[in-house]
């Protein structure tokens, strides 16, 4: 072992106490904990050295942008930024003006290595950082960080990292939403031919989230805003271990927007136009029967898509039907709602309506029972062309809007919703957008990064 800590470094005697460190690990979990902080002195000294040898090449000096003539070399100057591995130090050439302009110092070295002049952490940094706060609180997100790079991060700078992406995404999003006003299709993401042979499924359903009344200010009651959201997948069949065919979501894609149904229908259609809803063999909508969310499928996807009132919102109402008209504490009421679902979802709806019209001639009927009624029939009736439950399940397709549910638990409820967590409108809206672009494989792209391989 101490020959290896010769070869490495000899010089160092940082190393050699690492090395000692590693002989005496006695578990393997002891061991490799104690090689991590070797792996990041010898990456650091790895990439230190090819940041020496590259600030050695000849600089192309750019023109003065005051009076144009070429900046002119005043020697090396050192750089250091904090990274995966801890911190990094070069020295690179600066220049400036030989006739003296006022201008900062140039360093083309940084310009190529995309480093901004007073940037302190490194990208591939800010980025790890941003994706543990799309999970966890930024204060647990900088802890995480820290353990990793063996330096300390605060959770403020986390905080700085999450605006300045999320702004970045924001930018990209308004610039879609320009496009989609003008009536230009966003460009249609690559799928898979199985893939794209699979039926689309879309819907969306709303979530409340807490909000601090007043901006940033933490004091204060908390108030409720609601969260629409959106969700789109192409449906699989697949066959369990007992027989069963049962539906299973694949490249699921999520949209999301603090606002009302106006603000998300212009981010549903172009996702839903970037999902290939053009070219998709079948198109599904599926939602519980808010009349907001069936505006935003007549206005955007009744052309393209059918419409599946969720059955068991549908199953609800004839509930309420039955315990307004029985007495829900009654062996009748139950028996009349088991009856009145096995009909809906085996393909018998318009038998159902006829028993709630009959149960409307009644004499006698309570003012409120019958009240309740109507409701029941109209909700029914509106959606007569969306509660077909048997044809549906012949075609293989889903009769409930769970994958919207568990989108708005997944995307907002987990992270927005913790305890004691209460928002300003400026940091959720900045969060948002990366908490989408991870769910959606988009996350390396907005810090410039390749796309991970299962993306």
């Amino acid at each position: 072992m101490l020959c290896l800590s010769d070869s490495i470094r000899h010089d160092d005697p940082c190393v050699q106490q690492l090395l000692r460190t590693i002989e005496e690990a006695q578990t393997l979990a002891q061991l490799i904990l104690a090689v991590w902080p070797l792996a990041r002195v010898l990456a650091l000294h790895m990439v230190e050295y090819v940041l020496a040898e590259r600030a050695q090449r000849p600089s192309a000096w750019p023109p003065c942008p005051t009076c144009g003539v070429p900046l002119r070399s005043k020697g090396f100057a050192q750089r250091q930024l904090m990274s995966l591995f801890g911190p990094i130090c070069w020295r690179r050439r600066v220049g400036r003006c030989p006739q003296g302009c006022a201008i900062p110092q140039v360093a083309p070295f940084d310009e190529a290595l995309e480093v901004q002049p007073h940037q302190r952490t490194s990208g591939e940094l800010q980025w790890l950082g941003c994706a543990f706060a799309v999970f966890v609180p930024f204060a647990t997100a900088a802890r995480l960080l820290g353990w990793y790079c063996g330096g300390r991060v605060s959770r403020r700078a986390v905080w700085g990292w999450v605006q300045a992406a999320g702004h970045r995404a924001m930018a990209l999003l308004q610039g879609e939403l320009e496009a989609v006003a003008r009536g230009d299709a966003p460009p249609q993401e690559a799928l898979a031919a199985e893939l794209a042979a699979l039926p689309l499924a879309l819907g969306a359903d709303g979530v409340m989230g807490p909000f601090r009344p007043t901006g940033g200010a933490p004091t204060g009651k908390i108030r409720w805003r609601e969260i629409k959201v959106g969700v789109l997948a192409r449906l699989g069949q697949h066959r369990t271990r007992l027989g069963h065919v049962v539906t299973r979501l694949h490249h699921r894609r999520l949209v999301a927007v603090l606002g009302d149904r106006e603000a998300l229908s212009p981010r549903l259609w172009g996702e839903a136009v970037r999902q290939g809803i053009l070219q998709a063999p079948q198109v599904v909508w599926l939602s519980d029967g808010g009349r907001g969310l069936w505006r935003l499928f007549e206005e955007r996807f009744t052309g393209h898509a059918r419409g599946i009132l969720d059955f068991y919102h549908a199953a609800q109402q004839l509930w309420k039907g039955a315990a307004a008209w029985l007495d829900g504490r009654t062996a009748q009421a139950r028996r009349w709602f088991g009856w009145a679902r096995h009909r809906l979802r085996h393909g018998m709806p318009d038998g159902v309506l006829a028993d709630l019209t009959e149960a409307l001639a009644v004499e006698g009927l309570p003012a409120s029972a019958r009240d309740t009624l109507t409701t029941v029939y109209a909700y029914l009736e509106r959606h007569r062309e969306h509660i077909d439950y048997a044809k549906y399940k012949e075609l293989g397709l889903p009769l409930g809007s769970g994958m919207v549910e568990s989108a708005c638990k997944w995307l907002i409820q987990q992270r927005f919703k913790g305890v004691g967590m209460r928002w300003s409108e400026d940091g959720f809206n900045h969060l948002l957008p990366l908490r989408l672009a991870w769910v959606n494989g988009r996350f390396e792209a907005l810090f410039g990064l390749p796309l991970s391989p299962n993306q």
